[in-house]
């Protein structure tokens, strides 16, 4: 038995506000495929380790609680490779143990499915469960599929979809497998309760092989395995131990940041995004420049790099120290953003960063009317649509004044010089 696989399902059992079973028991799963070479696979079946629960969705503004029928422990297979002429096996993650968690037939949709699925990484991330990387396998998804009549309670018979390595190829596989069943019952025909494969190359699913009812498998207690005990003060000492889930923290995020609602969501989805942001907001008086920065630049280098928050060079206090040198004008935004991709890829001190490569912005009044000038001067058809109302002129002349300047020049001040300067000539025009 292995401790911490039935610590961390206790845990997520509880993160899930599933029962917890003080007894639960190991049964042998038999069947005949490639991928379980010794006919049987451990797992459990009417004493699992948790049972119930259920987890709060969002699609299209409106809430949803997806009930769970179980979560247990069992044994992994075998890996199953599929190519055009020929199939092969791994087998190094057999018998490692494998949590499963199994929700009850109420997702209506793919939407649903995949929102389903992004809520369940977020609070598996939390728990530190898993990393929750399905390319590289340590999360894994099996679909069943079925589709009714509107107004029909039963359900239809159903396909299970298998090899699914993204949460998009989830969505692009369900929504594939929808209009296919719908397309057969349209026709007159009637769908075979058989497992499917998703080929992402051609968009398509393929038949497998058939599917078994559950009493097919034969299920029994397995003789060499104990039953698993758990005791009301060790489940108490592992309740203890919850973090604070998602939607927790994105109320206190904008209840003690005062953040926007989207804000604080797009923190939350990743906990090491969220303690960043609160490490630099504890720093700041502006903890909205902070989650600007990182919902914008931050993320967007992140997914250039393809890295995690925990490899970058840049700090937290230096993430505050920036936003302070835009909000008291040393900076403008433009030259902000240059001074964070230097942190990003080499981290350091931001007001060091704007001093060596003299970067700080350009406020003099006189410094910034020789470039106004300058602007008025190159541009005589765009100052002589200012003066014929086309007030998008100036936007344009002041773009010419930031180009002089590399960028330097205060934006507030350049306004205020060209709109002073173009009114003078427009009265001594007239």
């Amino acid at each position: 038995m292995n401790f911490e696989a039935v610590r961390l399902t206790v845990i997520t059992g509880l993160m899930l506000g599933a029962s917890i079973n003080p007894r639960s028991k190991f049964d042998r799963k038999s069947y005949f495929y490639p991928d379980m070479p010794k006919n049987y696979q451990i797992s459990q079946y009417d004493e699992p380790l948790c049972v119930g629960g259920g987890l709060e969705i969002e699609v299209n503004g409106h809430s949803k609680v997806v009930g769970l029928t179980r979560i247990h422990l069992e044994e992994d297979v075998g890996k199953s490779m599929h190519f055009q002429n020929a199939s092969g096996i791994d087998f190094n993650r057999a018998g490692i143990p494998l949590m499963e968690i199994v929700t009850r037939p109420e997702l209506a949709s793919p939407e649903e499915a995949f929102q389903f699925l992004l809520a369940l990484r977020r609070i598996l991330l939390y728990g530190r469960v898993s990393d929750c990387n399905l390319e590289q396998g340590n999360i894994r998804c099996d679909v069943n599929c079925s589709v009714r009549p509107r107004g029909q309670a039963q359900l239809g018979a159903k396909t299970e979809l298998k090899n699914l390595n993204t949460f998009k190829g989830v969505l692009n596989a369900l929504r594939y497998e929808v209009v296919r069943q719908v397309a057969i019952l349209e026709r007159g025909g009637s769908i075979e309760q058989e497992t499917r494969r998703w080929d992402p190359e051609s968009g398509v699913t393929v038949s497998m092989r058939s599917k078994e009812e559950a009493h097919d498998y034969r299920y029994f207690p397995d003789p060499d395995l104990m039953p698993v005990a758990i005791s009301a003060e060790q489940l108490e000492a592992w309740r203890s131990t919850l973090p604070e889930l998602p939607q927790q923290r994105k109320e206190r995020l904008m209840r003690e940041y005062h953040l926007p609602e989207y804000d604080a969501g797009v923190l939350v989805a990743d906990p090491e995004i969220a303690d960043f942001f609160e490490a630099a907001a504890r720093l700041s008086p502006n903890p909205k420049g902070i989650s600007n920065w990182i919902m914008t630049e931050m993320l967007r280098l992140l997914s250039e790099r393809e890295i995690s928050i925990n490899d970058v060079r840049i700090t937290p206090k230096a993430v505050a120290d920036l936003v302070a040198l835009v909000d008291n004008r040393t900076i403008n935004s433009t030259t902000a953003k240059e001074v964070f991709g230097i942190l990003f890829d080499q981290g350091g001190d931001p007001v060091n960063v704007v001093q060596e490569r003299g970067l700080s912005q350009v406020s003099d009044t006189d410094a910034v009317a020789m470039l106004v000038d300058r602007a008025i001067a190159e541009n005589p058809k765009t100052v002589e649509d200012y003066r014929k109302g086309k007030k998008a002129a100036a936007q344009f002349l002041v773009g010419q004044v930031m180009r002089l300047s590399k960028g330097k020049a205060n934006p507030q001040v350049v306004a205020a010089l060209l709109e002073e300067r173009l009114h003078r000539q427009a009265e001594a025009g007239q």
